[in-house]
């Protein structure tokens, strides 16, 4: 067994479980539900929602076991997201795109580089990765330096992960078979940056998602990885779907929960008065907003369904000890385009039949804020369904997925 392996089972019997992780995200729903509107004033997640995150142990959801996570399957670690994220929008927000920061840092870092983040405890990491910086190679490392913009989570986060192109006496380095540029990501301690107080936004407003600089800034070798890594120097082979398919789970869990709420929060308002749906619900009320419910629950339940087919299937993909294909991430990005296009119409459902109640601040009105704010994401966009359909239509074949499209190897 090698020193990973064991290290890994060694802390594996304190690493904690889906089942209990699920269960303390459930059990925090009204809370976090409460903390939210607190957030929003202040343009962060309160102290108290993440100190109970915390305590409860779900930012361990895909840190290595060997770092002391939890390891979980994709699968699970949707639930957890779609949990947070119908407690609050923000909250799921933040937990899922520091979930994609640090699963990734954790697993493709050099390992020493690993155990000193997660040394003392396991840390916030959250940033920008699109490879919009510039990193001069020089010995040892690279001088980083750039300026980011929409930093998910990162007024919350005590390390930085940050996409740059790496440079060489002045040049972009370009990949000799498509000369595609070097991207590569680095994790820098927050303290290193300059954070813009500029978050103010139509939602997700308790995101903490600020802009960000640094300007020559050393980041050593072992605190970088590629952009496209997949191959974990720590953890299982869940490392295997690399950072579009940590993406994909984040924003899945994010969309099916943000949807839920939706239509339980429109339900509860259209029976609030007499048992039944009725004008208070917005204009139509009555048999019309019945029908468009009805197909709002079915279209959410078909939405989740094929998150969860695909995803189960990537896993017994990388149980076997493989990795993805490129139609299965086809597949997991198409199913959450798809949850994401759910869930803006169910918002939007929920806003227009709740009137003058959506209007007020409340969970209606902030659901939709939320969820109109997510569908800007880049990972969201129309490009990226056209590209699914270009495989799925035979018209990709020998490409392979970059974050935003289908590209030659």
């Amino acid at each position: 067994m090698s020193a990973t392996g064991a290290m890994e089972k060694s802390v594996a019997l304190s690493s904690p479980s889906f089942d209990a992780l699920l269960a303390k995200a459930r059990e925090l729903s009204p809370f976090l539900s409460e903390q939210g509107v607190a957030g929003e004033q202040r343009a962060n997640l309160t102290e108290a929602t993440v100190h109970a995150l915390r305590q409860a142990g779900l930012f361990a959801a895909f840190v290595p076991r060997a770092l002391g996570g939890a390891e979980l399957w994709p699968a699970q670690g949707i639930e957890i997201i779609e949990t947070l994220s119908r407690s609050d929008g923000s909250t799921g927000w933040v937990f899922m795109a520091t979930q994609v920061a640090m699963a990734t840092c954790g697993a493709y870092l050099a390992p020493a580089a690993a155990k000193t983040v997660f040394d003392k405890h396991i840390p916030l990491i959250a940033g920008q990765g699109a490879p919009v910086g510039k990193a001069d190679s020089e010995q040892n490392g690279y001088r980083l330096s750039g300026s980011w913009s929409y930093g998910s989570g990162l007024l919350h986060s005590e390390w930085i992960h940050t996409g740059a192109v790496v440079h060489r006496n002045g040049r972009p380095v370009l990949n000799p078979r498509n000369q595609s540029p070097e991207a590569r990501i680095f994790i820098v301690p927050v303290t290193e940056a300059k954070l813009k107080n500029n978050w103010d936004v139509l939602g997700l407003r308790s995101t903490g998602s600020v802009d960000y600089s640094m300007q020559d800034v050393f980041v050593a070798e072992g605190f970088t990885h590629s952009l496209s890594a997949s191959r974990p120097l720590t953890g299982g082979d869940l490392y295997r779907v690399g950072i579009i398919g940590f993406a994909a789970i984040g924003h899945s869990g994010f969309a099916l929960g943000i949807a839920r709420r939706s239509l339980d929060e429109i339900a509860t308002l259209s029976t609030a008065s007499s048992g039944r749906p009725t004008p208070v619900a917005g204009p139509g009320g009555g048999e019309s907003f019945q029908l468009q419910y009805g197909r709002a629950e079915g279209q959410l339940h078909a939405a989740r369904a094929f998150v969860f087919d695909v995803w189960n299937d990537i896993q017994r993909t990388l149980e076997s000890g493989n990795d993805p294909t490129v139609r299965q991430i086809t597949l997991a990005r198409l199913a959450f385009t798809n949850a994401n296009s759910v869930a803006t119409s169910i918002a939007n459902l929920a806003f227009e039949f709740g009137g003058g109640a959506a209007l007020r601040a409340g969970n209606i009105q902030r659901c939709f804020r939320d969820q109109r704010t997510a569908a800007q994401h880049i990972t969201a966009s129309e490009a990226v369904v056209r590209e699914c359909a270009k495989d799925l239509l035979g018209l990709a074949k020998g490409k392979i997925w970059t974050l935003r499209q289908l590209v030659e190897p």
